[in-house]
């Protein structure tokens, strides 16, 4: 198979759920948030999986994200659009029964003028800066918005992958100033508010890539199993270059693997020189530059060169690997390509 495997374990995905699930506590729902296609794993396979393991609210970015998800699920669930209710999302937010999280005075008018009557929540800004309603416009449209009964507050963490930084009770405080008093059921916490305490859980919890295997839920169990064929292997001389840029340069007679993947696959550039990939355990250097379909890697030292090595595996997860190329968990796995051949195991169905 010339294709990249990308084995995505549904079973890990659920033991993580229940895992935040319970951390939660007992009087707080838990949620699954699968926008960008379930964190680039697959919304159409994940979801259904977290819906039998009894998730009844999931969150999607954008409209048409809800859509796709809506007849994936069909009416059992609760699907909430956390970019709100924009311009020229009535007809699909209306027809789909989606709940948008309205961000702004013109999303509430839009809603409320396009929509009476339908389903909302409302998304507050707590100090993130970023989606939300600051405190100065809710409290304009407090009195009338209470009126049309939300279905849920929200607010969304900066800094909660970092459990002593001050933003974080802050936040905290604020999120209390504006919704106490109010019958609305809320919700703070993603993956990492889930992680500083319930305080932080209120009535619903939105994890998202801790579902997935990310940082900073560190007792996560790895959800993906990424393998690249080995299309050529070729013996390179010493003194003799490799790739684009002839940026590297072997010290001794080598052998180099070219392997099926590159930036065009997700494997960033920035991992030229400095990745590494693994055949059964035995770690091999990723050498040269990262070009579009092609990276090439010193398996010199194996005995034998298998048929594929594994860029993501149980000796290097999506942190480790998101570590090498300089940047972070979501990216290494929002990136991963339609190119790569998926296979998923477990999942209950």
């Amino acid at each position: 198979m010339s294709s990249a495997i990308l084995q995505i374990d549904l079973d890990a995905v659920l033991a993580n759920w229940r895992a935040l699930d319970a951390a939660s506590g007992p009087a707080c729902e838990t949620a699954a948030v699968v926008k960008a296609d379930a964190y680039g794993l697959g919304a159409g396979r994940v979801a259904p999986a977290l819906a039998r393991a009894g998730v009844r609210r999931f969150f999607v970015a954008l409209a048409e994200e809800g859509a796709a998800l809506r007849q994936t699920l069909g009416e059992a669930v609760d699907i909430f659009v956390l970019s709100g209710h924009m311009a020229g999302d009535t007809e699909t937010i209306g027809e789909l029964g989606l709940t948008p999280m309205l961000n702004s005075l013109d999303q509430v008018t839009r809603h409320f003028e396009a929509l009476p009557g339908a389903p909302f929540g409302v998304q507050l800004d707590t100090g993130m800066n970023r989606l939300g309603m600051e405190a100065g416009e809710w409290a304009a449209v407090a009195p009338i918005v209470l009126g049309a009964a939300p279905r849920l507050f929200l607010s969304h963490l900066a800094c909660a992958d970092e459990p002593e930084h001050p933003a974080n009770a802050a936040q905290l405080t604020e999120f209390h100033r504006l919704t106490d008093g109010t019958a609305v059921p809320r919700s703070l916490a993603a993956t990492g508010g889930v992680l500083l305490g319930r305080d932080y859980c209120f009535d619903l919890t939105r994890p998202g890539i801790g579902l997935y295997g990310g940082a900073p839920f560190a007792a996560a169990r790895p959800v993906v199993r990424l393998s690249l064929p080995v299309v050529q292997v070729r013996e390179v001389l010493a003194g003799e270059t490799v790739g684009y840029g002839c940026t590297w340069r072997a010290d001794e007679d080598s052998r180099i693997a070219t392997v099926a993947a590159g930036y065009a696959d997700g494997l960033m550039r920035t991992l030229s020189g400095k990745g590494t990939l693994w055949a059964d355990g035995t770690p091999c250097p990723l050498v040269g530059r990262v070009s579009m379909d092609l990276i090439t890697v010193d398996v010199t030292h194996l005995r034998e060169v298998p048929e594929a090595l594994d860029i993501l595996c149980a000796e290097q997860g999506i942190e480790a690997l998101a570590s090498a190329a300089g940047t972070i968990g979501y990216e290494v796995l929002t990136a991963l390509g339609p190119r790569y051949a998926r296979h998923y195991i477990g999942g209950a169905g």
